[in-house]
Formats: structure tokens, sequence, C-alpha cells
């Protein structure tokens, strides 16, 4: 049944009942025509047959007009009887009285009888209405009944009628020879339908056929496949659009190659881009979001899409889509949760048809997370070496301005104020040296000259000296309280790291200075040098105040003090850490701390330690060697 459906459906099938329908109209019209024409021309040959002779009609004629009626109708019945006609059955002849004067029937019984054949009355009235020739049914046969005035001249040249004369004869005959006639045609008919038919599928064949491998094409160009290629051969209207759609085929591959290349190198720039894109439409909803965009935002891109770009980026109550239609210029976004820090900057464009009407927003999220912590960290390093400046500033202008005054005249006094002056100088020319190897370190313009270097030896000479310097300070009465202690842990194995020996050295003392200003009197340092893996670790602990846990993280930073009245008491400038730091980052190693308030801090420094077949021989290894 779906394959009839389908075939009835299909345009093969309305061609070939277009073309047969066609023809079956042309063949009963002709048809039709035909054997209306035969009809036509077999009753006129039938009237023909039945009509009466002239010498048959002028001796009827003369027996009407024989004044002895009886003779008249004898004459008459001998006239008719003597007409031999086989396709006639019945003749009757009515006087102008409307009497049957005889009949080839019925003579005897119908004759001097009144006719009720109202025609036959109109003929002899000389009505023009009436009919020469009807067809009636009687006894379920077709018949031909023909009505013949009789007219005589008058002596005035007039036309008298004194009779009728009505032919009655069977058209058997004839329909019959028109129906053979019919069914013949019908037949040929029939036969040509069937032959027009087939023809009209052969024709519709020819011509969708080729539609239908255009059409099949077509689905699969539809779905995607470019490779198939018609065949279709001909100069004709269908093998023209035959090699236009093999050529479209072609160009709509390259064209479609083209948009998906185009679209994965967008797709592969949209999904590696380090800033987040979102694309919406006009009525704000997200059509496209990158995986950057995604991570700002903290969602699942498939979750975000057909979501208002507002609702998504949290700016309701701030902003509308109308203010991001109206009002193009960049702003921030927050986007901190969790914990997590995040500031973006938000650029908006729009998307417009050529037309003008806007059709979609399209907004690029910058990470400036970073650039406002530096901007942050720069305002507040202007702000502490402002600070930091000013404090010993203030106090060298203090003391010089007194010494104006008069103070230069008190010699002790003078003294200790000058004393005060080369202090307060002293610091603050740290400070500016601190500050200028700081930037050394950030601009790369240090000059660092590492080598490999016995960290034990270096380690061990540093503390050395240390030890020194407070075996000084207690000697010369300089510590009023408890003498400090330095402890080694020291690895009885050499470790060997490159570094560079003179900045690191500056970074061991930095980190022994601490531990000894911020430890109290009599309080003993611990130090400890150990191999871990391939990394050798460096530690310094004090029995300090400690730090508390809310500033761990800020201890390398630049002019950070946990306790900056001691630490300025004691002439820090709150940069060695930030530069220890530095110089071990600078040496790829790492640098932390761990503290617990009120029980001490301990500095960690790891450096990766150099193993090397000559180093462990202990053979000369230099170049010199």
């Amino acid at each position: 049944m779906e394959v009839i459906t389908k075939f009835v459906q299909s345009i093969r099938f309305r061609i070939a009942l277009v073309f047969v329908m066609f023809l079956l109209f042309t063949l009963e019209s002709l048809g039709v025509f035909f054997v209306h024409q035969m009809e036509r021309q077999d009753l006129i040959a039938f009237q023909d047959q039945i009509t009466l002779p002239k010498y048959v009609t002028d001796r009827v004629k003369q027996a009407l007009e024989d004044p002895d009626t009886s003779a008249g109708n004898d004459k008459i019945q001998e006239i008719l009887a003597g007409y031999n006609n086989n396709v006639i059955q019945n003749v009757q002849i009515i006087d102008k009285s409307g009497n049957i004067r005889g009949s080839l029937v019925d003579g005897q019984q119908t004759r001097g009888q009144k006719t009720e054949d109202t025609n036959a009355l109109k003929a002899l009235a000389n009505d023009p209405n009436y009919l020469k020739t009807r067809n009636v049914s009687k006894d379920s046969e077709r018949q031909e009944i023909m009505t013949t005035p009789l007219e005589i001249t008058t002596k005035g040249n007039g036309r008298e009628v004194i009779g009728v004369a009505i032919v009655d004869a069977s058209l058997k005959r004839v329909y019959e020879n028109i129906n053979k006639i019919m069914w013949l045609f019908i037949i040929a008919g029939l036969i040509a339908l069937m032959a027009s038919i087939l023809l009209a599928l052969f024709l519709a064949r020819t011509i969708t056929r080729p539609i239908e491998i255009i059409n099949k094409q077509t689905t699969r160009i539809a779905a995607g496949d470019y490779t198939t290629v018609n065949h279709i051969f001909g100069s004709d209207e269908l093998g023209q659009l035959g090699r236009s759609v093999n050529e479209l085929s072609q160009r709509i591959e390259d064209s479609t190659e083209t948009v998906n290349a185009e679209r994965n190198r967008l797709t592969s720039v949209l999904t590696h881009m380090a800033d987040g894109v979102l694309l919406a439409n006009r009525q704000g909803q997200i059509t496209i979001i990158n995986q950057s965009a995604a991570k700002f935002i903290g969602i699942n891109p498939q979750k975000a899409l057909n979501h208002s770009i507002i609702e998504i980026l949290g700016l309701s109550g701030e902003k509308t889509l109308a203010d991001l239609l109206d009002d193009q210029t960049d702003f921030q976004i927050n986007l901190s949760s969790g914990g997590r820090d995040l500031i973006v900057q938000a650029y908006v464009s729009l998307i417009r048809r050529k037309s003008g009407l806007i059709s979609g927003i399209v907004m690029v999220l910058h990470d400036i997370t970073e650039q406002e912590k530096i901007d942050a960290e720069r305002r507040m390093f202007v702000s502490n070496v402002s600070h930091e400046l000013r404090t010993p500033l203030t106090s060298v202008r203090s003391y010089v301005d007194a010494l104006a005054d008069g103070a230069v005249d008190d010699k002790r006094m003078a003294q200790n104020f000058l004393a005060v002056v080369q202090d307060e100088t002293e610091r603050m020319s740290r400070m500016i040296n601190d500050l200028l190897e700081l930037s050394r370190l950030d601009q790369g313009t240090m000059e660092v000259r590492s080598e490999l270097v016995n960290l034990n030896s270096l380690f061990g000479f540093v503390l050395d000296r240390f030890d020194m310097i407070l075996e000084n300070q207690a000697a010369d009465g300089q510590c009023p309280g408890k003498p400090y202690r330095i402890v080694r842990k020291f690895a009885n194995e050499d470790i060997w790291v490159e570094v560079d020996p003179d900045k690191f050295t500056q970074v061991l003392d930095n980190l022994m200075n601490n531990a000894l200003k911020y430890s109290p009197d009599g309080g003993t340092i611990t130090v400890t040098l150990k191999r871990v893996g391939q990394e050798a670790i460096i530690s310094i602990s004090d029995q300090g105040l400690g730090i508390p846990a809310k500033d761990l993280e800020n201890v390398f930073n630049r002019f950070f003090r946990v306790d900056k009245s001691r630490s300025r008491r004691q002439g820090g400038t709150g940069l060695g850490l930030a530069i220890s730091k530095e110089m071990v980052e600078r040496f790829n190693g790492r640098i932390w701390v761990e503290s617990v308030e009120n029980q001490g801090s301990t500095f960690y420094i790891a450096l990766k330690i150099v193993d090397d077949d000559l180093i462990d021989a202990g053979e000369d290894w230099n170049e010199e060697g």
C-alpha cells in the first residue's frame, strides 16, 4: 500500500496521468463527434429510404381528389399494398379533414377514423411548427416517424394541402450499425489507451529518472556527502541541470570545507584563548561560551547556554541588557568566589547586520586579577617607600634643625645628634641600595655568577662569622643580657649546589640577622643542613615571638614587618626577605617559613643538589688541575 501511495504521489504518475487524461479526452471527443456524425448521416440516409417516391404520392393525391370516397380509399389501399419497402413498417394516408383514408398495416380497421396525431393535424393546418421527422420509442423500440404533407397546385398557382402521409419505420438497423461501430471504436480506444499509458510511463520515466538521480544527489548533499556524481548525458534542460548540480555539489563541498576549516580554527582559537568569550543573541541569551569564560564564571559551558548573560555574570541590579546595548564602555566584573580572587575586565561589542539591526552581543573577559594585585602592590610599595623614607628624613631634619638652633654649640649633644643623623642616613642608604638591588632582580640585570659551591663550607663560614660577632659583642659588653647561642646540625656528607657565593651569602646573612633580631636575649638559633632526595634543605630556627598565621603569606613581601616598631629600632628596611626570596628563586630554589606564634619561626631554603662523578671521587676537577 505504501508503494502504491508513493507511486501515486510521484511526479512520474502525474505526468503519465496528465498525458493519458489528455489522450483519453481527445479520443472521447473524437469518438463522440465521429459517432454523432455517423448517426446523423445514417439518419439522413434512412430518411431518404423511407421517403415516399413521387409516383406514389402523385397517385395518392389523385385518389384523394376522387369524388367517390370509397373508390378513392380502395385506390389508396391498392397503392400502399403495391409499394414494396422492407424498411417501412406502416404508412397512413390522412385527408384534409383528419380522416384516415388508408393504412399499410391495418387499413380496414382504421379507415374512416379520425387521426389522433396532433403533428399530422398541424401539417394539415399548414402550421410551420409541425415536425417532419421525429424519433419515438414504441414497444421498447425506437422508430422514425416522417410526416409528409400532400399538396396540390390551385388555379391561382397556390399550394393546397389535401392530405398527409405518415410513414413509420424502425431505427433498429440504424442503431445496431452505430452500436457496432461504437464498440469497435471503444475497443480501439482501449487498446490506444493501454498503449498510451505504457508510452506515457516510458516518457515520464525518461523525464523523471534524471530528476530522481538529481534528487538522490541533492539529498546526499544535504546530508553532507558530496562524493556522488550524477551521470546525466545530453544537451537538453535535464542534462544541463545535472551538470549544474554536479558543479554545485563541488562548490558546496569546497565552501563547506572552507567553512569547516574556519569553524575549526575559530573553535580552536576560542578554546585556547586565555580570555573568556561569550556570544549572546539580541535577547541576551548565551549562544557561545568558551572554556576560559566558563572557568572564570565557574559553570559548565553546556549549562550556560540559553541563559541570560546578565544573570550568568551576576550583573543583576548593576546592569541591564539595555545598558549593554546602549553603552559599550569597558567595565570590571568581580567574579571572586569560594576563596578565589578573580577580577575581569569586560569588553562589549555589538553584532550588526547590514541593515543596522543588532543581532547579538560579544563580550570578552580579560583576567586582570594579577594586574590589579601588581597595581595594588605598586601603590603599597610607593606608599611604604614614602613612609620608610619619611621617618628617617623627619629624624634627620629634626636633629639638623636642633643643631641649627644652637645645639651645635653643645659638643656632647651635637655629637649625639650627629650620630643619630649618621645612623638614619646609613639606614636610608641601605634602603636605597636594597631597592636598587630589587630593581635589578626584577629587570634581570643583576649579574649572577653561579658556580659549584660546597654548601657545608659556605654555610659554616657564614656561621663562624656570626659566632665571632657574638663573641666580640659579649667581650665588649654590647650584650647586656644573656648571649645568643648558635646550634649547628649539619649532614656528615658534603653537599654541592650551584649558586653565586656572594649573593647566597647575602641571603644567609639576612636570615641569620632576622633570627638574631627577633630572638629574646640568650635565645638559641638552631641551623640545620641536610639532604632530602635531590635537594639540600637549610633551616634557621629562632625562639622569638613567631609570626601570626594571617601574616605568613606576606612575610616575603616588600616592606612587610610583623613588628614594625622593633625592626625600625634595629635598623631594618623590610626588604631583606623580599631580596632573599628573589635570589633563591634565581638559583631555581625555594624559600618558605613555618611559625607558631610565641614559639618562634623557622625559615627553610631548598636548593637542587649537583651530583658529579669527579666531586664524588674527590679528584682535582678545576680547570687548573
